[in-house]
């Protein structure tokens, strides 16, 4: 069935208006679209177990959640089907303790779950999402979702992959499900013309739309103290290395910059250990949707950065797989091997990039420990048990 074959469809509003006989919660939820301030969510009451489950609304009580670009959205139940697009929205519904109400992902690979398997009862099957990117990006997928919200900046298939036009994008919102959600792992592109949000604020949207609060409110005051104990630990600012932060393949000949300056979701953690830019300065300009350029081995030898922090797009390896194959290929490369930032051994992993809260935590530590080996011990800087006790509703 092509993806014009919907147009008879009755969208959710009507099967709310005139088959309220057959509607169960979840096809409430995110049912209409209005302007309005944001609402403060009801705190949940229902406990979750290892096993995340969906926290239920009475049916008269309906709440609000308002995000650009989109604006408010009104709920008259906590959604069940939701339709992510990029992992660092799965990793907040993981974190909510949400994490089986994920239904899709643009491309799995980029998808880095490796911290899950520190955290007890921590998971998720990757097998279960529906990839929604491929070779373009049908709704006929989207129809077969049958969302109750699509977790995901509207932009996302008509500005940033230039998939749909606004006509695609009006009918799967009648005819399926609402869209609610922000791009927020970079802040390069000239579409998003709109309010950005940090990695918490988003975070906190997506605990309202799960009226997940406390949880919430937990994990940020884990994420604050992380903080606070890294950055009193850290040395002077002349003494922290700069740092390259680039895509590579696994065995790289050239390289993709991506800025570490500037803002963005994803580089948060960097942030937070105060990295420079090592390409600050040097008419290097950043990875985004209008510069996709790249620099070879000679190149990156003028700029020799102190650091590297390559970023590559298959599922996330251990620091034993990364210094086997990628790291190796370099020390071997007969321009590779005389960067400073490969001879000191200060070669990383770059980290994901759509990088959630749980990813936003492991991030801070993993940089923490081995930029600072002499500052931050072997030991780890937050409690994986009392992490994994709040996503599993065990506080």
């Amino acid at each position: 069935m092509g993806d014009e074959a919907h147009s008879d469809v009755p969208t959710r509003r009507e099967y709310m208006k005139y088959g309220s006989a057959v509607v169960t919660g979840g096809l409430l939820a995110g049912c209409s679209e209005q302007s309005g301030s944001d609402a403060t969510p009801a705190q949940s009451s229902t406990p979750t177990t290892s096993t995340p489950t969906k926290t239920s609304t009475p049916e008269d009580e309906s709440y609000s959640v308002t995000m650009e670009p989109v604006g408010t959205l009104e709920f008259d139940a906590v959604p069940e089907r939701v339709a992510p697009f990029t992992a660092d929205y799965i990793d907040m519904m993981v974190a909510l303790g949400h994490g089986d109400a994920a239904q899709s992902i643009w491309y799995q690979g980029r998808y880095k779950t490796r911290h899950y398997e520190e955290l007890d009862g921590v998971s998720i099957d990757l097998d279960s999402l529906t990839q929604i990117w491929n070779d373009g990006i049908s709704k006929e997928t989207f129809y077969d979702i049958d969302a109750d919200l699509h977790l995901m900046d509207p932009s996302a298939p008509t500005d940033w992959f230039q998939a749909w036009d606004q006509q695609d994008l009006e009918e799967i919102r009648s005819n399926v499900a609402p869209f609610l959600g922000n791009v927020i792992f970079r802040r390069t592109d000239s579409w998003h013309d709109y309010r950005y949000y940090s990695l918490y604020e988003a975070f906190e949207k997506v605990a309202e739309v799960f009226r997940e609060r406390d949880r919430f409110e937990a994990i940020r005051s884990m994420h604050d103290e992380l903080v606070a104990t890294v950055q009193s630990r850290l040395p002077s600012p002349d003494e922290r290395p700069n740092a390259a932060l680039v895509f590579a393949g696994e065995e790289p000949e050239e390289f993709s910059p991506y800025r570490l300056s500037g803002n963005g979701a994803n580089k948060e953690h960097y942030h937070t250990l105060g990295l420079s830019d090592a390409f600050a300065g040097s008419g290097i300009d950043g990875l985004s949707t209008t510069d996709t350029g790249t620099i070879d081995y000679e190149t990156l030898l003028e700029i020799d950065p102190d650091s590297l922090l390559l970023r590559y797009h298959k599922q996330g390896k251990s620091r034993e797989e990364f210094e086997a194959s990628i790291l190796s290929y370099m020390q071997d490369h007969p321009v590779g091997s005389q960067l400073t930032a490969v001879q000191e051994g200060r070669v990383f992993r770059g980290g994901p990039i759509y990088a959630g809260p749980l990813h936003n935590l492991f991030m801070i530590e993993r940089y923490a420990t081995g930029y600072f080996p002499e500052a931050f011990t072997g030991d780890e800087l937050f409690d994986r048990q009392r992490l994994a006790d709040i996503i599993n509703g065990n506080v």
